[in-house]
């Protein structure tokens, strides 16, 4: 074999060797993993319908938790308010007229009691006066037996009259009155119910953050549900990226990355991995065997910066460089 074969075959020998000690110390490529910055968002709607009467903040405004943002206007629950008002008017009023009696019919029962009293203490004298008349043969039995029944009707209007009396002084019945009470309670309930659907009309911010949506115009009729207003909170942005079940290996929840932002001129933030979660989706172009294939998961990564960063807004794109491991 010639020199110039020998140097050839040295050359490729060392070449390969070379390429695999250099294989081996640098590792595999690092894959490019591209997400996206999120943030926490929140689209208001009335629980009532209403026609919009103010609208206070516009696209782009920041808003604090608090912020009245969209004032709804409904005559229909402003109506049913005065009439729920009036229901429990009505029912107060029925209420203290079951509880309460009049005076002056206290008055006539406790009269008639006292009359049926003085007529028993006649009938009394009346009976044993003819008794004694009849013990002597000067009444006949039958005055006796007039002058008994007289006294027995009398006994049983002093009950009657006694009875009247304290119903007059007790008012109605325990049943009646629990009645009564309970209609107030409905009436009641009523208007807290409408109150609290009035209280719905104004519809304030529940975080503070940035108006990235206005629906609302003033005039504009929405019924219930209907989306008036979105608000981001864009001062606690974090990232989400989608892996496959194959490039797991070595991720834990804790660990730190550095993520790389091209809206922001390539800036690279420092994050931390909070959550991993499996989605529902499978990566069906991706088997791990030639037979029986089975297609590998993806599950979402969230991580969150080390350290806020004000210009991150939800929708950047985020880059990771990931090591297959």
């Amino acid at each position: 074999m010639s020199v110039k074969k020998l140097l050839a075959v040295f050359l490729i020998l060392a070449a390969a060797i070379g390429g695999y000690f250099y294989y081996e110390t640098q590792g595999p490529a690092a894959l490019v993993v591209q997400g996206e910055v999120e943030a926490t968002r929140i689209d208001l709607a009335g629980k009532v319908s209403g026609r919009v009467a103010e609208v206070n903040a516009d696209f782009g405004d920041r808003v604090a938790a608090g912020d009245v943002v969209v004032v709804l206007n409904s005559p229909q629950l402003e109506a049913s308010l005065a009439s729920a008002k009036a229901a429990q008017r009505v029912a107060v009023a029925n209420r203290d007229l079951i509880f309460a009696t009049r005076p002056e019919t206290i008055d006539a029962r406790a009269a008639e009691f006292e009359r049926a009293k003085a007529d028993l203490v006649l009938a009394e004298k009346v009976y044993e006066r003819i008794r004694q008349l009849t013990e002597h043969s000067t009444a006949s039995i039958q005055r006796l037996d007039e002058a008994s029944n007289t006294l027995s009707a009398a006994k049983q209007n002093v009950l009657a009259t006694e009875a009247n009396l304290r119903l007059a002084q007790n008012g109605n019945s325990v049943e009646q009155k629990a009645a009564a009470e309970a209609q107030v309670l409905q009436a009641d309930a009523s208007v807290s119910r409408t109150k609290t659907d009035i209280a719905e009309l104004t519809i304030s911010a529940p975080i503070n953050g940035q108006v990235t949506a206005r629906l609302a115009e003033p005039g504009e009729l929405f019924s219930s549900g209907a989306i008036l207003m979105s608000i981001v909170d864009i001062d606690n942005a974090w990232f989400t990226f989608n892996l496959r079940e194959d490039l797991l290996n070595g991720l834990n929840v804790g660990q730190e990355l550095d993520v790389q932002i091209p809206a922001l001129n390539n800036r690279v933030i420092p994050a931390k991995v909070t959550a991993v979660n499996a989605e529902g989706n499978y990566a069906n172009w991706r088997a791990t065997k030639a037979t029986g294939d089975f297609d590998l998961r993806t599950f979402s990564i969230r991580l969150e910066p080390i350290e806020r960063d004000v210009e991150l807004r939800p929708g950047m794109s985020a880059l990771i460089a990931w090591k297959r491991r």
